[in-house]
């Protein structure tokens, strides 16, 4: 049976790479290769890796560095090293330094499909194509993967879970990507913000109504906990309700039936509760805002989004998503940013985090006459929060940020350009000489961007 996922290869020997991917792919695997550590950093801005195989000894960055440089970045990542037998000590430590195994050269193909399965199956991502269970969360955050993963377990079983994160951070997605994860895909997702009604609608809202149960109420609402049967209840901003609310809301999770407004019978209903908040809800307990025992009913599993600032290397993938999905709408060609432009959203504050950057999107395109929008567009839109001093928003300093920045430029340029050097040079102003010896100092081939 084909296998599925998708491997990066990480050596530089060129015969053993092109032996290697022809094995994994004649085994249903997608292969993609580096010659060195740095080429392999870079791979991954790009191709959404399950597993990484990578040699112990190569020039510049090893596979020791590497496999440290992937723990901190993609702790979950599996990685499985090839050493030759005067190494095997070095082989030893790296996976006690957190690689899942080691195979000595030459490689054995049963014995690396084995620990392939081991790494797709228990150890590692989903065999399915990592975080394609949630395609509607656009990241290559080392935290958001891992968070993911985490998610991806969660999603199986059928705990209550709530979501932390501020404003606009995408609570929901979040709560939807596990719902259509989950055993419950194919029964309703249903959403309500319960801050955004008073307590007498909410209430009817949630646990419906009876015919003359109130004045307005001159026909009988099932209430979106029946409506959510045999699927998933989305509870957003759950710190909102109110007290009397929670009460009822409470009886409901325990007793697993809901008494509609008026009514006198109870109907038994099987929701999967998935509730998100932006608020401290132990802060929530302390002040006598929320109840302790409620909160224990939510939150079975707790998932906490990072805010936009804490997440980047996100910014450019998400500002392009944003882009396609414009232009797809409105049936236009697909617009991009100058690259001072996008540096400027890469820097900015957020304090509406994803939802404020769609918005800034969808104004850029709007009003930008031409193709690539100019960081004058973008200076226009942010306002004060496009200027201010790097520490206030939270970025590291230059030195330290340098190479891993430069990378993530040059990675997004040649995105933008698929691969032609050419306009990516002109784009970043700089002339084609220098722009490929900065690839090259990057490890960064034109080629692998060029599309198919």
């Amino acid at each position: 049976m084909a296998r599925k996922g998708h491997i990066l290869l990480v050596d530089d020997d060129p015969s053993l790479q092109r032996l290697l991917s022809l094995r994994l792919e004649s085994e249903g695997y997608t292969v993609a290769c580096a010659d060195s550590g740095h080429a392999a950093l870079t791979e991954l801005a790009r191709f959404p890796a399950d597993v990484v195989i990578t040699d112990l000894r190569m020039e510049g960055m090893d596979g020791l560095q590497l496999l440290s440089e992937l723990v901190a970045r993609r702790p979950t990542l599996p990685v499985i090293v090839l050493t030759a037998h005067g190494t095997i000590p070095d082989a030893v430590s790296a996976t006690q330094s957190g690689a899942l195994d080691f195979l000595t050269k030459p490689v054995d193909k049963e014995a690396l499909l084995r620990l392939l399965d081991k790494a797709l199956g228990d150890g590692g991502r989903a065999a399915d194509g990592g975080d394609d269970w949630a395609p509607r969360i656009v990241t290559r955050s080392p935290r958001m993967h891992a968070l993911l993963e985490e998610a991806r377990l969660v999603a199986a079983a059928d705990a209550a879970v709530l979501i932390n994160g501020e404003s606009g951070t995408g609570k929901e997605v979040l709560a939807r990507s596990l719902h259509e994860a989950s055993p419950r895909a194919d029964g309703p997702f249903v959403a309500i913000n319960c801050g955004a009604l008073p307590e007498a609608l909410l209430e009817s809202e949630l646990f419906g109504h009876v015919k003359g149960a109130f004045t307005d109420a001159k026909t009988s609402q099932p209430g979106l906990f029946r409506a959510a049967d045999g699927g998933t209840l989305f509870l957003d901003e759950i710190g909102d309700m109110p007290l009397p609310l929670q009460i009822k809301l409470l009886r409901v999770l325990q007793e697993r039936e809901v008494r509609p407004v008026g009514g006198r019978e109870s109907v038994a209903v099987d929701v999967r509760v998935i509730s998100a908040t932006h608020r401290d809800l132990g802060r929530s307990i302390e002040a006598g805002e929320f109840r302790e025992d409620l909160y224990y009913r939510l939150n079975v599993v707790s998932l906490t989004l990072p805010p936009l600032t804490e997440r980047r290397e996100d910014i450019p993938l998400l500002a392009n998503h944003f882009l396609r999905q414009i232009a797809a709408r409105n049936d236009q060609p697909v617009k991009v940013y100058a690259p001072d432009a996008m540096a400027l959203l890469a820097g900015a504050e957020w304090p509406g985090n994803i939802r404020q950057l769609a918005n800034v999107v969808e104004q850029n395109v709007a009003l930008s006459r031409a193709r690539v929008i100019p960081a004058e567009q973008v200076r226009k839109a942010l306002g004060p929060q496009a200027g201010g001093d790097a520490e206030l928003r939270g970025l590291p300093p230059l030195k330290e940020a340098q190479d891993a920045f430069t990378r993530d430029y040059l990675v997004q340029l040649l995105t933008i350009t698929e691969g032609n050097v050419s306009r990516s040079a002109r784009l970043a102003r700089r002339n084609r000489t220098e722009f490929y010896k900065l690839l090259d100092r990057h490890s960064i081939q034109p080629s692998a961007f060029k599309s198919d």
